[in-house]
């Protein structure tokens, strides 16, 4: 406290769009055209071209099963509230139950999992990006969090393990992407708004706020 107010920092960890971003292999690239233009027109617009799944973004269950719930239908209150960043930048490749077992996780809890991927930035795709194993995601579901963030464009292994995703998903709300480069560990309030869009994947906008 000072003078009365409360000293805040804000924190965006969300990946910005361009044309040059790094997306997951085999998914489309981002294409920013500009349609009208001054002094030509009075205004300046543009089309964005993405896929739902882009940057940093929001999972739902769509994504794996056609006629489930989409982005749109996703809780209000998964995307706000207190959190806790969870530094796991030791583990090099896999993070397993033992890894988390620590945290003492609590029901309803949000949690980040800052990795090494957030140091190694989104330059260019990593091939061997740190994921979970399926007991690291049971754990997590089991304690009952209601919200996961990761620093990266999948959670599970590349081109294996779905069974990783789709328990997170079934029981979570998912949020991929993010850029914990910046955040220490500790607590934070968490703010993830993706685009209100009913599809399988949303791009979000995240913030944490440390008070």
């Amino acid at each position: 406290m000072n003078g009365g107010f409360v000293l805040r920092q804000f924190f965006d960890v969300s990946l910005p769009i361009t044309e040059e971003m790094v997306v997951y292999p085999g998914k489309p690239e981002p294409s920013i055209e500009r349609y009208a233009s001054i002094p030509r027109d009075k205004v300046n617009e543009s089309i964005l071209t993405l896929g739902s799944h882009t940057g940093t973004h929001v999972e739902s269950r769509l994504h794996l099963r056609e006629g489930r719930e989409g982005a749109a239908d996703l809780p209000l209150d998964h995307f706000y509230g207190k959190c806790r960043v969870f530094d796991l930048i030791h583990v090099e490749n896999e993070i397993r139950r033992q890894d988390l077992e620590a945290f003492e996780i609590q029901p309803g809890e949000i949690v980040l999992l800052k990795t090494r991927n957030s140091a190694l930035g989104y330059v260019k795709f990593l091939e061997n990006y740190v994921h979970l194993k399926m007991d690291a995601a049971e754990y997590l579901v089991n304690a009952g969090i209601k919200t996961l963030g990761f620093d990266y464009l999948s959670v599970k292994k590349p081109e294996g393990d779905d069974e990783v995703r789709e328990i997170l998903i079934n029981n979570a709300t998912l949020f991929l992407g993010l850029n914990l480069a910046g955040v220490h560990e500790g607590e934070y309030t968490f703010l993830g708004l993706p685009l209100r869009i009913n599809t399988d994947g949303a791009p979000a906008r995240v913030m944490l706020v440390k008070e």
